[in-house]
């Protein structure tokens, strides 16, 4: 069942200026969205006459092509069918810039980002009715620095290279930034950091260009070594930050949700953190039944490949105390490096969604 709107002519007016003050802030601190990238929506089927009788809410979710989405699959597939517990609403996108207007603007309830990205967010958006509150840590570690060649083994071995990445202004750019500084070496100047739009890009480039060094989260790496097996994981920056901070955990996206979906909806809300935190756990536990979504997805070419990519997606659910914790941390080291990485402070209690 789709909620009921009531058009209030005070509260139109406070929402869409509120929002469109947002919307010229976030875009003042973010890339410009790829113009090629297509969104990749799954629409959910009709619910069948089995199912449970009780009101469906919509909810409308975006998420990233890659490990986040890779654990939201099997509700996907749920959404597909029509057996679903809420009316779920999926779209897959290739880039966080995408996805953020998405989430200012109201048009989708819950988003799949980069973790910093949220921050950044909750910042320029928070006492507006465009808000949002973090409810859980969708995936850890996945980057790696990979080299189309056998020069790399250290972080000091970077000098003077070139790198290919993606993630202006989110976590890969703000984790190498901090890892090689940490190790003596000076971003934009001894080493050159050359954005591209889309993981899919750089993987092209260390594909035809021997010798290339890039930024890849997982599954991008194991997909470019089935194609090419020239291509190696030189340097784990999951490692190399854990190293650089002490120990502190690498946290790379998180669940978002409007604060006013989550005041107005919260029987839906609960189904649906419930049903992702199980959509999760069948990622990990059953990886030969998830690899066939993960493929129709388009996410991984080939089941066996998208078999080999799960346990090296860190794909999580954290929420509670752990999410606090772990993401809390994460954000304090950006802080310290460049408070810009998160938006200006690091967010209060109140940017953690408690039931």
């Amino acid at each position: 069942m789709r909620r009921a709107h009531a058009p209030l002519a005070k509260a139109t007016v406070l929402r869409t200026t509120v929002l469109a003050a947002a919307l010229v802030l976030l875009t003042a601190c973010a890339p410009a969205a790829p113009e090629t990238t297509t969104p990749t929506p799954v629409a959910p089927a009709a619910t069948p006459a089995t199912a449970s009788a009780a009101p469906q809410t919509e909810v409308r979710i975006a998420s990233l092509k890659g490990p986040t989405t890779m654990g939201l699959v099997k509700l996907m597939q749920d959404a597909k069918d029509g057996t679903a517990t809420q009316a779920y609403e999926p779209t897959m996108y290739g880039s966080p810039d995408e996805v953020v207007p998405l989430i200012v603007k109201g048009e989708v309830d819950v988003a799949l980002i980069p973790a910093n990205l949220a921050a950044v967010v909750y910042n320029k958006t928070k006492d507006s009715l465009a808000e949002i509150v973090v409810a859980a840590v969708n995936t850890l570690g996945v980057l790696e620095v990979v080299e189309a060649g056998d020069t790399i083994t250290s972080v000091a071995d970077l000098e003077g290279r070139t790198i290919y990445s993606t993630g202006k202004g989110t976590s890969p750019e703000y984790v190498m930034n901090h890892v090689l500084t940490q190790a003596g070496l000076t971003p934009g100047t001894d080493v050159t950091i050359e954005f591209l739009s889309e993981a899919t890009e750089v993987a092209a480039r260390l594909a035809s260009e021997p010798g290339a060094v890039g930024v890849l989260p997982q599954p991008f790496v194991t997909v470019l070594q089935a194609k090419n097996p020239d291509v190696r994981s030189a340097l784990s920056l999951t490692k190399e930050w854990a190293a650089a901070t002490g120990g502190s955990p690498l946290v790379t996206g998180v669940v978002v949700v409007r604060r006013e979906f989550a005041a107005q909806q919260p029987a839906a809300l609960a189904a649906f953190l419930s049903d992702y935190q199980a959509s999760t756990r069948f990622t990990n536990e059953n990886p030969a039944k998830a690899a066939p979504l993960i493929v129709a997805a388009g996410i991984a070419p080939s089941d066996a490949v998208a078999v080999t990519a799960i346990p090296a997606c860190n794909i999580v659910y954290l929420s509670g105390t752990e999410l606090r914790q772990a993401l809390g941390g994460y954000l304090e080291v950006l802080h310290a490096a460049d408070p810009a990485s998160v938006g200006g402070s690091v967010p209060g209690d109140d940017f953690y969604f408690s039931r």
